[in-house]
């Protein structure tokens, strides 16, 4: 991987702002969509873990540190099955600019859990952003009491419930990547997300194989792209810079997934005027966060 943190949190940007078009794109049940794209994820994951032999990390990990990658899989499950869900119950533009609130959440954790307060420049481009991601879900929130119906509500308090678990999932990742190499840890993390969402399928009869090959094409895009590139590039960063540096990252992927859904002929989803707006001024607020002035010095 790159040496600096922030261009591997680039490549990560790029990796998960194409996974709000894919699973819009994918007619799984949420459930079936989380568990085979981290079924493939470990497959790739765990090759890595041979290769660079990282497994020799967990010799020295202690009960109470794979108790806290455990509940970062268990977060990260909950995670994907509230998002997954929230995508074709709303808009990809509502979801995941709501989904896109979990920095706020994670500045608050880490402030208490792991005592990394973010400067008084990093909360105003919190701030900034989180109010972009609000003026792009705007129209979404105003359409819920017009219809009547319940499913954008349902998908929009989803994709909120997603960005807490999101929250502990990054976290966690930031207290344990200090003694953890990447490979070692996700292995854990990914497998523990795996295995509760089958729990999950299971206990509500849902059956996960099998599935026709377009459905197989787009688990292995997400294992790729939004997983490996994304989630993965994260967790590598997290080692490097506070949990909400890392974070913020998600802040910029409603600007890529609605275009993407946009020019994509099977979503066709236009974005509006406030979906312009509201971009512009997230990236605004990313730009403002990750200035040098307003952040750690990356320990690499």
């Amino acid at each position: 991987m790159p040496k600096n943190p922030y261009t591997v949190l680039a490549l990560s940007l790029l990796g998960i702002s194409i996974a709000g078009p894919l699973v819009r794109l994918s007619s799984a049940d949420p459930v079936v969509i989380a568990v085979w794209r981290l079924g493939f994820s470990l497959v790739i994951v765990v090759g890595f873990l041979v290769a660079t032999r990282e497994w020799r990390d967990w010799k020295r990990i202690t009960r109470r540190e794979v108790a806290l990658a455990v509940a970062g899989g268990i977060a990260l499950a909950l995670h994907f099955w509230a998002w997954n869900a929230s995508i074709h119950l709303t808009t990809i533009a509502a979801s995941v600019t709501l989904v896109s609130l979990q920095p706020a959440v994670v500045a608050a954790i880490s402030a208490v859990a792991l005592r990394e307060v973010p400067s008084r420049r990093q909360v105003l481009g919190i701030a900034v952003a989180i109010a972009g991601a609000l003026v792009i879900a705007a129209p979404d929130l105003r359409a819920d009491v017009g219809l009547g119906g319940n499913r954008p509500l349902l998908g929009n308090l989803l994709a909120i419930s997603a960005a807490v678990t999101a929250a502990i999932y990054y976290t966690i990742g930031r207290r344990l990547r200090g003694s953890l190499g990447i490979w070692a840890y996700v292995t854990i993390v990914y497998f523990a997300a795996f295995a509760t969402l089958s729990v999950i399928a299971v206990a509500r009869g849902i059956a996960l194989a099998p599935q026709p090959p377009r459905e197989i094409a787009i688990f292995a895009a997400l294992a790729i792209g939004p997983m490996l590139i994304g989630h993965t590039g994260m967790n590598w960063a997290l080692k490097f810079l506070p949990a909400y540096v890392v974070n913020l990252t998600v802040l910029g992927e409603p600007v890529g997934a609605t275009l993407l859904g946009a020019f994509i002929p099977a979503i066709r989803q236009i974005p509006t005027i406030a979906t312009l707006v509201g971009g512009a001024i997230v990236l605004t607020g990313v730009v403002i966060a990750a200035d040098s002035r307003g952040r750690s010095s990356p320990n690499v």
